[in-house]
């Protein structure tokens, strides 16, 4: 029964995240990392996570928008923008076209996006190789999930903060680590807590191999996103993060 319905739950999942990337496809983000950020939220947020994404995050088709040159526009824009949000670095402002809790949201899905990621590609690595640490497995699995998230999650934050300012290669670095550790440390925390709790209520190891872990992992991921949503909200009204 448990193996049916991880099928279902990550079929569903799986269905969400190419709708979201054939749409994306076709309506690019401003940002151009959440073109991969939207895509990865569906794989943890069946068909919720499109109901989030046509509500927060879709943006215009490209035939809608005006037949003109707007990479140099969108470049001068996007630095205003940067500019802007230093200005008001101790004012902790949101995106203006957003109630606070949308911005908090989609905030709440990029630093996800890196996480997810990191766990997704480090899981099968952890499963194949049998990793431990101080002696445990489930240690190990959970060690190399959060490096991994860690360096995707950063990767995540330094490309739009490389993209859209003028900071050097190594300010950029310190401002995207400032902006998504304490945020990646509650995802995962809340991640690992589900993780445990599944251990001991319906798997018996972490085995990257079977439909159940991933089913176990789409809601770990879930419960990941909501513990990180405070910490988006803080690192936000704090002027670390700017709300998206």
């Amino acid at each position: 029964m448990l193996t049916m319905w991880s099928w279902i739950f990550l079929l569903s999942g799986v269905f969400t995240a190419l709708a979201m990337a054939f749409d994306v496809a076709r309506r690019p983000q401003p940002m151009a990392i959440m073109n991969i950020t939207w895509p990865i939220t569906g794989l943890y947020m069946p068909l919720v996570g499109w109901w989030a994404y046509c509500k927060m995050g879709r943006a215009a088709p490209k035939a809608a928008v005006a037949q003109q040159d707007h990479a140099g526009h969108d470049q001068h824009a996007q630095r205003h923008h940067a500019h802007a949000d230093q200005h008001d670095h101790d004012h902790g402002h949101h995106h203006g076209d957003k109630p606070k809790w949308q911005s908090v949201f989609v905030s709440a899905t990029h630093c996800g996006g890196g996480c997810t990621l990191g766990d997704v590609v480090t899981a099968p690595i952890a499963t194949a190789t049998g990793f431990a640490l101080l002696g445990s497995t489930v240690l190990g699995h959970f060690a190399l999930a959060f490096v991994g998230a860690y360096l995707f999650g950063v990767l995540f934050q330094y490309l739009p903060i490389r993209a859209m300012g003028d900071a050097g290669p190594g300010q950029a670095l310190k401002d995207a680590i400032k902006a998504d550790t304490l945020s990646l440390i509650a995802f995962q925390i809340g991640m690992y807590a589900w993780m445990l709790i599944a251990l001991q209520g319906w798997m018996g190891e972490l085995d990257a191999f079977t439909a159940p872990f991933w089913f176990m992992m789409q809601i770990a991921m879930l419960i990941g996103f909501a513990t990180s949503y405070p910490a988006n909200w803080i690192l936000i009204n704090r002027g670390i993060k700017h709300g998206m």
